[in-house]
């Protein structure tokens, strides 16, 4: 068990050193003079930033949307709609990504603000149906036991039913986390930027170092935010509290 914990904590960090050693071998070896003006340390580090910020802006939007209105959803009023938006959640996570991108750049046009917007709007499904499923599955047996305990409404959301659907809600986010990171790679075609840059150049020159330092700078980077929040949920569950008393 002690194993497992100190490999859930260091496979962040094996992910990272692996991350600068494949940047630094791609731009000591570009491949040739075109290459080596387009893959070089600022311009990793500006594709990557870009990156990260389109992850965590996006994430952190949805998160904050998607949670309380999964919340919402399992409310005694609006119960009756719950599986209505459940089932409309299921069906929209299928709609391809650049699908998403495309469609937001019809409206938004080109530009960062856009590909924010567009990678938002596609991570909220996970997490908004995750939350209301965890939720729902919590008997009615303990809420009413927690009534008639006399907890009141706040207390019964926030010390009983978000604890116990916590695994649910964050495993949800870590999907949602994992599928914007993909994502945000094809954000490069409206123009958000992003590691999908060396990507596309890669492919457009016909230059397979860049295309391949930005594919596997993007993987390395979706396995990086899928271990953080892998440990952040193992964290928050070993510490959740319940208290009814």
């Amino acid at each position: 068990m002690q194993l497992k914990e100190d490999y859930n904590i260091y496979y962040p960090i094996i992910l990272v050193i692996l991350g600068i050693i494949t940047a630094v071998y791609f731009v000591n070896n570009p491949g040739g003079t075109m290459a080596a003006r387009l893959l070089n340390y600022k311009e990793v580090i500006r594709t990557l930033r870009q990156h990260i910020t389109l992850v965590i802006i996006s994430m952190v939007g949805a998160i904050l949307f998607s949670v309380p209105m999964g919340i919402i959803v399992t409310r005694p009023k609006f119960k009756s709609i719950a599986p209505v938006v459940d089932n409309l959640t299921n069906i929209a996570q299928t709609v391809p990504s650049l699908a998403v991108l495309a469609l937001v750049y019809t409206v938004l046009g080109l530009g960062f603000k856009t590909g924010l917007f567009a990678l938002w709007l596609y991570s909220l499904l996970p997490i908004l149906r995750n939350t209301s499923a965890g939720i729902q599955a919590i008997p009615d047996e303990i809420i009413e036991a927690a009534e008639g305990m006399g907890m009141n409404y706040t207390h019964i959301i926030f010390k009983i039913e978000l604890p116990l659907a916590l695994p649910v809600i964050m495993a949800g986010i870590r999907v949602s986390a994992v599928v914007c990171t993909g994502a945000a790679a094809l954000a490069t075609f409206i123009g958000a930027g992003g590691l999908g840059d060396l990507v596309v150049t890669g492919l457009a020159l016909s230059r397979n170092t860049i295309l391949l330092a930005g594919g596997i700078l993007t993987a390395l980077f979706g396995m990086f935010i899928d271990s953080i929040f892998g440990i952040l949920e193992a964290y928050l569950v070993s510490r959740r509290n319940f208290d009814i008393g």
